[in-house]
């Protein structure tokens, strides 16, 4: 391989952030898709096509547009030049030289309209649900980022708007493709996966509060609005209430799903523990804790994906 596609390689790896989108998006595909697998009658060939199509789309949407878009949105705020960039303030790629600001907006620009136009296209041929997925994926990744919404300059708004509803409907995709049909065992699972990882990003938040502050316009996460409101040391209040509305789904598992419920209230007490250990005026500290809270989450999707 030549200089130049070596270069390319490693800056594009360095966009995906490749182990972030397996830790959180990859594994809420299998805990929607291996149940498939596993339980149901289903063409393994037509699954597989499937599973790796999500896959692909997975990597495109979180690990390129999403990155893309929210890269260069906190780069004309600023907030990532002031981030200590731990596993925060975003790829980097911009502050280090690797891709310019413009090249990097017309990246996520390009990806956004290019995605749109197949869904388009997937929709005139009658891939309905194919298409609103695409469509449901852009929209997490431009509401999220891209002025005048920029939802996760607002607090809640970035969860709630963006985040939750791309990986809700990522849970979903397989078995929607797959059955046409959305089973409760496959909406609980998608469900406290994307509770997770808003819980997850809200611990990601904390490293970068004071960045955040300083931006412009400011970036007001519910991180921010918690201090704010509270005061520095409720900075991890917001992941705390989502692991315990994580926990409160264990009732809804019940006894149908015992083992799935029984997993899910150990791990939230373990994340809690975590959260609560960790002192959030220390960004390695906080960074340590994401680690831990990203493996929870992985083994979290696989403990609901195997017992359904």
């Amino acid at each position: 391989m030549n200089p130049s596609a070596m270069l390319f390689l490693k800056n594009g790896l360095r966009l995906l952030r490749p182990v972030a989108v397996i830790a959180s998006s990859v594994v809420i595909i299998f805990s929607g898709v291996f149940p498939l697998f596993a339980y149901y009658d289903l063409p393994n060939g037509v699954l597989s096509a499937v599973s790796l199509l999500l896959l692909v789309g997975c990597f495109v949407i979180h690990g390129a547009l999403t990155h893309a878009l929210n890269d260069y949105t906190d780069y004309l705020s600023g907030t990532d030049q002031h981030s200590p960039a731990y596993l925060s303030g975003g790829s980097r790629v911009i502050q280090e030289g690797r891709i310019a600001p413009h090249t990097l907006k017309w990246i996520g620009y390009g990806l956004a309209i290019g995605l749109l136009v197949i869904a388009g296209i997937l929709a005139l041929f009658g891939y309905y649900p194919l298409a609103l997925l695409l469509v449901i994926g852009v929209w997490g990744a431009a509401s999220y980022s891209l002025p005048p919404l920029r939802f996760s300059y607002i607090p809640l708004a970035g969860e709630w708007l963006s985040t939750f509803p791309s990986a809700f409907f990522l849970g979903l995709a397989g078995v929607w493709i797959m059955l046409g049909d959305f089973p409760e065992w496959a909406v609980q699972n998608a469900v406290i996966n994307a509770l997770y990882c808003i819980a997850w990003v809200m611990i990601h938040h904390i490293p970068d509060l004071q960045a955040d502050q300083q931006a412009s316009p400011v970036k007001r996460t519910s991180v921010v609005w918690s201090v704010a409101m509270f005061g520095p040391k409720y900075s991890a209040l917001p992941a705390i209430i989502y692991m315990i509305l994580i926990g409160l789904c264990g009732l809804w598992l019940g006894t149908d799903r015992l083992w799935a419920a029984i997993g899910v209230v150990i791990i939230v007490i373990l994340s809690i523990f975590f959260i609560i250990k960790t002192d959030t005026q220390n960004a390695e500290q906080v960074t340590t804790c994401e680690k831990k809270l990203l493996l929870l989450a992985m083994i979290n999707a696989i403990w609901l994906g195997i017992f359904i």
